[in-house]
């Protein structure tokens, strides 16, 4: 008998046994910045600093409503004059309303990472660390590199990690400035989280082919290999600036993109869906110290133009239904109303 509640004991401790936990993590997708954006918040802000905060206030009791809510830095946080399309110097006023709003850590490697060059990571880090942001992707230093984002979130530690598999050519600074998307490195640096006391990942991945729905092979081939490590628990995806799938892939979730979040973008220049978005919500479950994801719900999203403001799609709308219609509808993947 004495073994017996011996052994319950170290079980409860480690978690097995015990009553399941549940929290939720919210992804959205690229914070697209062109310079019409920024003359909005602006404007907002009076014309004496950047204020993004409006755009977002009928999302935020879904971002500030998750247990840990990541967001995607498309482009640099660059003091001084804003630029656009095709090299961004994005207000870092940006870091601020973020934070406001209810992001706790952003994602930072894209093709426009390095458009501002290494100066560009800099300022960025430097502007998400100063409004209390956790980041993933880039780095100013190598042990910055080495050294992976790890949050709590109620009990469970989760990694979060983010890498870029598309570039625009710029010249890279040094190996360590940015994290391009090699499969091997990404198992490495999960299994090297848990090592450090992680529980599971979330992989960020900057993917796929501009303004197309269908997942592409190489997105699907890196998908399924990076499912299959046990230390992965799901993989989040923006650039192609339109929505694509969500699927189980070796039983976790992939959310292969969830569209622009913000952005100028309109069928005067691009697809007309590329007004639309998703907000990925993820319902993970501790049990029997296993951290896991049991479902994903989401948060179809349309940028209103000319106030850039991002709303939920209204369920019947044109935008939901192209939303649902690509992300999908089943047991485990359901559209939020």
């Amino acid at each position: 008998m004495k073994v017996a509640l011996v052994a319950l004991a170290l079980a409860l401790s480690h978690g097995v046994g015990a009553p399941p936990e549940r929290f939720t993590v919210a992804a959205s997708g690229d914070f697209l910045i062109h310079s019409p954006v920024a003359a909005q918040a602006l404007a907002n802000g009076g014309g004496r600093r950047y204020d993004f905060r409006p755009m977002f206030g009928s999302i935020r009791a879904t971002i500030a409503g998750a247990d840990l809510a990541l967001c995607h830095m498309e482009t640099p946080l660059v003091p001084g004059p804003v630029q656009g399309y095709p090299s961004f110097r994005t207000p870092p006023g940006l870091a601020r309303s973020i934070r406001a709003v209810g992001w706790d850590a952003c994602s930072t490697a894209s093709n426009h990472t390095l458009d501002a060059g290494s100066y560009g990571v800099r300022t960025t880090l430097d502007a998400l660390d100063r409004a209390g942001l956790r980041h993933s992707g880039s780095a100013r230093w190598p042990r910055e590199r080495r050294r992976p984002t790890i949050v709590d979130v109620n009990g469970a530690r989760i990694a979060f990690l983010s890498y870029t598999a598309v570039s625009n050519g710029q010249p890279v600074p040094n190996r360590w400035t940015v994290n391009f998307a090699d499969a091997g490195a990404i198992l490495s640096e999960a299994r090297r989280a848990r090592s450090l006391g992680a529980d599971a990942a979330i992989v960020n991945l900057h993917w796929g082919d501009e303004y197309v729905h269908d997942i592409s092979p190489s997105q699907l081939v890196l998908a399924r290999r990076l499912t299959r490590s046990p230390d992965i628990a799901a993989i989040v995806g923006q650039h192609v600036h339109v929505v694509q799938p969500i699927r189980w892939v070796n039983d976790k979730p992939v959310v292969f993109g969830e569209g622009n979040l913000v952005s100028n973008q309109t069928a005067a220049c691009c697809p007309a869906e590329s007004q639309d978005g998703l907000i990925a919500l993820l319902d993970f479950v501790t049990e029997d110290g296993r951290v896991r994801v049991q479902g994903v719900r989401y948060v179809p999203t349309f940028v209103r133009h000319p106030d850039y403001r991002v709303l939920p799609a209204a369920p019947g709308s044109t935008s939901w239904n192209r939303t649902v219609s690509v992300a999908g509808r089943s047991p485990r993947v359901k559209p939020v109303r």
